[in-house]
């Protein structure tokens, strides 16, 4: 089935955002900005306490989409080859062959990614950014879709190796997922007495669909007043007081592609400007350094100073 019409899309959005939301209960906003950064091509790096859903979250999005899956659980003796893959020599052949590793997937779950050295963590940065990767002088492209979805605990420090800007920067969106409320964990509890829910889940989107929808965003129409809004966000960051780093060039396009995104799940072939202020903080956010000397404060206050600029910059109309 190709997505056609308007109706037909929204309807393939509802039910994708179901699907998955049947797993992560009670996360709604969750699901929706996971999604929005799926059909915008972009990826997410969920920074939370471990145990709350972060590899379900991408579990079921891999489950709902019916694609090619991969967890890595990143560890400090990791190389990149480890996740690119190598060139095995193959003796009953005398010639070598490139075994592909586990970033050859739609959905690459990178689990606990800041435990790995920064040399196996820049292994990422091709292919997040450009959707290829580079072994030994030779250039693979990847199929698309390719949707990574990495994770850290931002509570815990020691022997970990906090991702660099530039690489935080290949992130659409950082989010957190939180507890849930006691009456939705109460539902989780009686979820998983008869097993893991995820690996009940059906597919209901094809690659096919997925690709046509990912092109449909990209001429979802953004006004030139709201280009100026998101450029003006922009560069309040980066001559902010409190900010030592603002938003790069690559951050305010991915802002704009965020916002498209936003607008297609929710029906429309044009951004508004709620869609700007609603993604602001989990695209901007971890874009920006403050100068607090406080590593666990730095988001917090990040966040605070994104919503000062937004109640800040008046809206167009």
């Amino acid at each position: 089935m190709e997505v056609s019409s308007q109706q037909e899309t929204t309807s393939l959005v509802k039910t994708l955002h179901d699907n998955i939301s049947s797993v992560l209960i009670g996360k709604p906003d969750v699901v929706q900005l996971a999604i929005v950064t799926l059909l915008a091509e972009g990826h997410v790096l969920i920074e939370d306490a471990p145990g709350v859903g972060k590899t379900s979250l991408a579990k079921a999005i891999a489950k709902s989409l019916d694609c090619n899956y991969t967890r890595v659980q990143f560890t400090p003796d990791m190389l990149p080859s480890d996740i690119l893959g190598s060139n095995v020599f193959l003796p009953s052949l005398g010639e070598f062959e490139f075994r592909k590793g586990p970033i050859f997937s739609n959905v690459l779950l990178a689990d606990e990614i800041n435990r790995t050295p920064p040399r196996t963590q820049s292994a990422l940065l091709e292919a997040m950014n450009e959707g290829q990767v580079s072994v030994e002088g030779q250039t693979i492209t990847l199929s698309p879709p390719f949707f990574v979805l990495a994770t850290q605990n931002p509570y815990e420090f020691e022997g970990t190796y906090p991702l660099p800007e530039n690489q935080l920067d290949r992130f659409m969106m950082c989010i957190d997922i939180g507890y849930p409320d006691r009456s939705i964990e109460r539902e989780v509890l009686i979820q998983h007495r008869n097993g893991e829910p995820v690996e009940t889940l059906q597919s209901v989107l094809s690659l096919k669909q997925l690709r046509e929808m990912q092109q449909a965003v990209r001429n979802v129409r953004v006004d030139d007043s709201l280009t100026d809004y998101i450029l003006e966000i922009v560069d309040v960051t980066r001559n902010h007081p409190e900010l030592t780093l603002g938003v790069s060039t690559r951050g305010a396009i991915t802002f704009s592609h965020a916002v498209q995104g936003k607008a297609f799940t929710e029906g429309r072939d044009y951004v508004i400007p709620d869609d700007i202020k609603q993604l602001a903080v989990p695209v901007l956010a971890h874009r920006v350094i403050t100068r607090s000397l406080v590593r666990e404060s730095q988001r917090n206050r990040a966040t605070e100073i994104i919503r000062q600029i937004l109640q800040q910059i008046p809206v167009p109309a």
